[in-house]
């Protein structure tokens, strides 16, 4: 009879627990000799966390049982919590997994325990685990001694700022995947649209874009479309707009369009978003204290600065002042932050990445 397989819910539910192996294993390493190292927690945990469950271990003598197995539910991390300080434990390590750890750090930092994330990177070279039982024991170990190095992580208030900035990033890159598929689909009906325009997504590109999706086919037409600003000349698009018209290329290009319109819409909401969450961080003051090697010209220039115009967003860039936020968030005069963005121009137009001074 084939042995079936228990979910970790199941296992949990029912008391299953280690084997003998499994045990013995752990007892060994629990009785391994003192390495002679300076102990810095003494109160220390190990956690291996994992999809479906998370292993935690303990020093001996806190429990009858230094290794147990806790589900991934809300209900089980709250009994892991009360388990670790009903051992006496005041400190926690555990491996940045995946976004595993997420819902384990919230809930422990909850009930006032001190947890340690740190980078795998530091510890999976280590010969010799082979289990989620060990792997937490040698966690717990190597925390007792303070080997490990705990990652940086923002202050609650940034939180809710680096989601949106995260999410933001990946709705440009989905709308970046829609304009190269506008360029795919142009190219299987032999549009050269983009041998005449630097950039299809710019006016004039999607002009002439949403203009042939709407019924036009006369190229002279599409090519008054372009805009003025534009270094093609009309002759030039209208040799790049013939093309053999295939229908379901058509239907493509314009699933392509309204994808791309639908992100760009996305972008829009997560820009409304990122400006309420950077409006709750607070203001710090303009220190007016002029430096000795701050030339006078620069503190008159500093005052047209304050008083600028908003510049209107190009590209990918936020809808709203980032400048301006910055600023007040940070508290830097005009002058220091205009000798910063001078400093990151060159080292931009060194690396030839202008993408990232616009952004700036």
């Amino acid at each position: 009879m084939a042995k079936v397989k228990l979910s970790a819910f199941d296992r949990l539910r029912l008391g299953a627990r280690l084997n003998r192996k499994e045990r013995r294993d752990v007892e060994q390493r629990l009785s391994a000799t003192d390495p002679g190292l300076e102990i810095v927690n003494r109160d220390a945990a190990g956690i291996d966390v994992g999809n479906e469950s998370h292993y935690v271990a303990v020093p001996r003598g806190r429990d009858a049982q230094p290794v147990r197995e806790f589900g991934s539910w809300t209900a089980a991390l709250v009994e892991m919590a009360q388990w670790l300080m009903g051992c006496g434990i005041r400190t926690v390590v555990m491996q940045s997994t995946g976004v595993y750890w997420i819902a384990v750090h919230d809930v422990l930092q909850k009930h006032g325990l001190e947890v340690n994330l740190v980078d795998a990177r530091g510890t999976k070279n280590v010969p010799g685990r082979k289990s989620d039982v060990q792997e937490c024991q040698w966690l717990m170990r190597l925390h007792t001694y303070g080997l490990l190095r705990s990652c940086f992580l923002p202050a609650p208030e940034i939180h809710g700022i680096r989601t949106m900035w995260r999410l933001r990033d990946q709705h440009v890159k989905d709308a970046a995947r829609c304009i190269q598929h506008m360029q795919k689909s142009l190219i299987a009906m032999n549009v050269q649209l983009h041998n005449a325009l630097s950039d299809i997504s710019g006016r004039s590109g999607q002009a002439i874009i949403r203009a042939l999706l709407a019924g036009q086919r006369d190229a002279k037409t599409l090519a008054a479309l372009r805009d003025p600003r534009c270094m093609a000349s009309e002759e030039e698009i209208v040799h790049s707009l013939q093309g053999d018209w295939k229908p379901d290329v058509l239907f493509e290009l314009q699933q392509a369009v309204d994808a791309y319109d639908f992100y760009r819409q996305q972008l829009a909401k997560c820009d409304e978003q990122l400006k309420q969450y950077m409006a709750l961080l607070p203001a710090r003051k303009v220190e007016t204290v002029v430096s000795s090697a701050e030339p006078a010209a620069t503190t008159d220039r500093s005052k047209t600065s304050r008083s600028r115009k908003p510049r209107k967003p190009k590209g990918n860039q936020p809808a709203f002042d980032l400048e301006a936020e910055l600023e007040r968030i940070l508290g830097l005069p005009p002058w220091v932050r205009q000798t910063v963005k001078t400093q990151f121009a060159v080292r931009c137009k060194f690396l030839d990445r202008q993408d990232h001074f616009n952004a700036f």
